[in-house]
């Protein structure tokens, strides 16, 4: 089969990229910090860290929270996530966007600040089986913007980083990519505001999941 035109490898990030979740996720960060006792974060400090790994989220989101109450609300956390997760649902287009990419022979991975065991119960969902070649999480490489996650799946894959995309919603998916050497998409209807995207030189930046289906198919 041949290769696709540009991008051998496309990698998505999760939440607020593929999943509709960041609102959820502000809301079970801001209560879990609640629940151990911490100053509750703002929406928008809670949202700056989705996609980082756990130890950074933590840290940034929850800083008078001392370190040995970690474990207690990262648990928090996922109490109030496992409450929630059957409210979060795929963006209105992925699934056509994903079936469009696999149909032209594209590579497809997932690079996401989820713990492992998160992601894989997310793609448990029938809709997602099969739908991608592999994947990496922060807790089994290194959180994002470090550029771990995107080297493993290159050397996986056999590809190299100007035959590689990544795809996120926040500035440390970009950031990742700029530092593993790989161009990137934004999205603007995830965590973070696209204004801070600029620096980091996106090819595009998509305001919807359709908008951004039409322009992988034109240009990837």
């Amino acid at each position: 089969m041949s290769r696709p035109r540009r991008y051998d490898l496309i990698a998505f990030d999760w939440d607020g990229t593929l999943f509709d979740s960041t609102r959820i996720i502000v809301r079970c960060i801001q209560a879990a910090v609640r629940d151990v006792g911490g100053t509750v974060p703002s929406d928008h400090a809670a949202a700056y860290v989705i996609g980082m790994g756990l130890m950074q989220a933590l840290a940034y989101a929850a800083p008078d929270v001392p370190p040995e109450k970690y474990p207690e609300l990262n648990a928090r956390y996922r109490h109030h996530y496992l409450a929630r997760q059957n409210d979060i649902s795929l963006f209105d287009g992925v699934l056509p966007l994903l079936a469009d990419l696999r149909a032209r022979h594209h590579w497809l991975a997932v690079a996401t600040g989820k713990s492992r065991r998160g992601l894989d119960e997310a793609l448990q969902a029938v809709e997602l089986r099969g739908m991608f070649d592999g994947s990496r999480t922060a807790d089994e490489t290194a959180g994002k913007p470090d550029p771990r996650m995107l080297h493993e799946l290159m050397r996986e894959f056999g590809t190299e980083p100007e035959r590689t995309l990544m795809i996120g919603d926040t500035t440390h998916d970009l950031q990742m990519a700029v530092n593993a050497g790989c161009a990137s998409v934004g999205v603007s209807y995830g965590a973070h505001e696209p204004d801070a995207f600029e620096v980091l030189q996106p090819r595009f930046v998509a305001h919807s999941a359709r908008e951004l289906h039409q322009w992988l198919l034109d240009h990837a």
